[in-house]
Formats: C-alpha cells, sequence, structure tokens
C-alpha cells in the first residue's frame, strides 16, 4: 500500500499540472467552440443566409475548435501532435479527391442558397433545363417542367452556367411580331392593335406599351406590339392577345399572310 501511494504521489506530482492543464483546455475550449458557432449563426442570420447553411457553417466552426481544442489538450502530455495533424490533412485530401464533384456541387449548394440567384416558385432556365425550382438542395436543385416532370440538377452545373431567372422580376414584356398582308390597311391594322391593348386591364400603364412598324419582309409588313405585364399574367395575357389579333383582323378584313409556292409551269 506504500508503495502505491509513493507510485500515486509520483504520478500526480509528474503529471497534476498537466491533467489539470487539459482540462482547462477543455474546457475553455468548449466554451470558445460554443461561443464561435453562435456569433456565426448570428451574423448569417442578419445576412438572411438559408437556416440549413447557417446551421452547417455553425457546426463546421464549433467541431473545428473543438478538434484544435484536443490537439492542444493532448500536447500538455508531451504527445506529438504534428503526426495527428498530417494524418487528418492526408486523409482530407483523399477525401476530397474521391469526392471533388460531390465536393463542388455541395459548394455550389452553399453558394446558391447565400448568394440567391433563384428561389424556390421561381421559373428558371440553367444547366441546359428549364423549369419551376421546387426545393434547393445542398447537392442538387429540383425542378419542374411546365408538364410536371421532376429534374434533379447538380448544383454545380447550375452555378458554372448561365442562369436565366425569368420570375427574377416582378413585369415582364410580351414581345408580339404580327404580319399583314401588303393590300392591308396599315392604319387600320395599327388602330385595331392599339384598341386591343388597351382595353386589357392586364396591361401595365408603365411602362408604356410599344406597337411599330418593324419590318418590311418578303409578303408581309411586319408589326412589334410589346406590352408590359406582372409575370403571373404573362402566358394568359400572350394567349388571349393572339386569339383576338386574329379574330379582329379576320371581321376587319385585315390579310394575316402565310407562305406560299408559286409553281410555274415551263
Amino acid at each position: 500500500m506504500e508503495n502505491y501511494m509513493e507510485q500515486m504521489v509520483l504520478f500526480l506530482t509528474k503529471y497534476g499540472l498537466n491533467i489539470i492543464g487539459a482540462i482547462i483546455i477543455l474546457i475553455l475550449g468548449r466554451i470558445a467552440a460554443g461561443i464561435g458557432r453562435k456569433i456565426i449563426e448570428k451574423l448569417m442570420d442578419r445576412s438572411s443566409v438559408d437556416p440549413s447553411v447557417t446551421s452547417f457553417c455553425g457546426s463546421l466552426v464549433y467541431f473545428g475548435i473543438l478538434a484544435f481544442t484536443v490537439l492542444a489538450a493532448l500536447a500538455k502530455f508531451g504527445i506529438q501532435t504534428a503526426s495527428f495533424i498530417a494524418v487528418i490533412g492526408a486523409a482530407g485530401l483523399a477525401v476530397g479527391l474521391a469526392l471533388q464533384g460531390s465536393l463542388a456541387n455541395f459548394a455550389a449548394g452553399v453558394l446558391i442558397l447565400i448568394l440567391h440567384p433563384f428561389k424556390t416558385g421561381h421559373y428558371i432556365e440553367a444547366g441546359g433545363v428549364a423549369g419551376t425550382v421546387k426545393d434547393i438542395q445542398m447537392f442538387t436543385t429540383t425542378l419542374a417542367t411546365p408538364d410536371n416532370i421532376k429534374i434533379l440538377v447538380p448544383n454545380g452545373k447550375i452555378l458554372n452556367d448561365v442562369i436565366k431567372n425569368i420570375s427574377g422580376y416582378d413585369t415582364r414584356r410580351i414581345d408580339l411580331v404580327i404580319g399583314i398582308g401588303y393590300g392591308s390597311d396599315i392604319e387600320k391594322a395599327w388602330q385595331i392593335l392599339e384598341k386591343i391593348i388597351q382595353s386589357d386591364d392586364r396591361i401595365l400603364k408603365d411602362p408604356a406599351y410599344t406597337i411599330a412598324v418593324s419590318e418590311l419582309a418578303d409578303s408581309s409588313v411586319n408589326f412589334v406590339v410589346r406590352p408590359w405585364v406582372n409575370s403571373a399574367d404573362y402566358w394568359a395575357t400572350r394567349f388571349d392577345l393572339l386569339k383576338t389579333i386574329k379574330q379582329l383582323f379576320d371581321e376587319n378584313d385585315i390579310e394575316i399572310p402565310f407562305p406560299q409556292v408559286t409553281v410555274h409551269k415551263g
């Protein structure tokens, strides 16, 4: 028993301060990790960053500080931590090379959630596809095509391509090209087009609409008709305008020419 007590006293004398120091380092490190996570989460919340990204970045900071804390505690016992750091670095490099495609998609997903080039519900064209954004995840973005086909697009492909956000603004301009025959009355056609535009309540007063003769083509005189509408009214207004223009042109003997082929007998 005396021998055991002597060994215990020698152990505590030799390692006691190191144990106390390691415990203090672990306690302070855990407190610092918690504070660091809270600071990051508050900063990202103020910047209106997506909650999933905020949570991930907070956890990343928390465990990163804890890892350095454990290494610092081990160093108090004279353990060489350089080898641990080298192993962790080598493992990280191997994992990074094996998952570089996935990591690229993950990084792109984080940037999409931070930069907000589009949001859920927006209609976009990106990565060679088009559709309504249904869900933005860390690795992929889910789109629904107009005929309701589900498409999963890698975030890296989206971010490395041109993003065309159709729903990015509250208003859109309808661009129509309406051709009439050379024998038709231009002034009358102009008045009909203007009457149609002015009678549709969905068409905005500001910005002002445009009606102009844009081209004297091979078989038609072409008008451009460019009214502005709210984005939600775009397709319904476009379809109704085309239908009404055809009906009123027919009623007023305004010819809408179509391609014709004349065969001359030799």
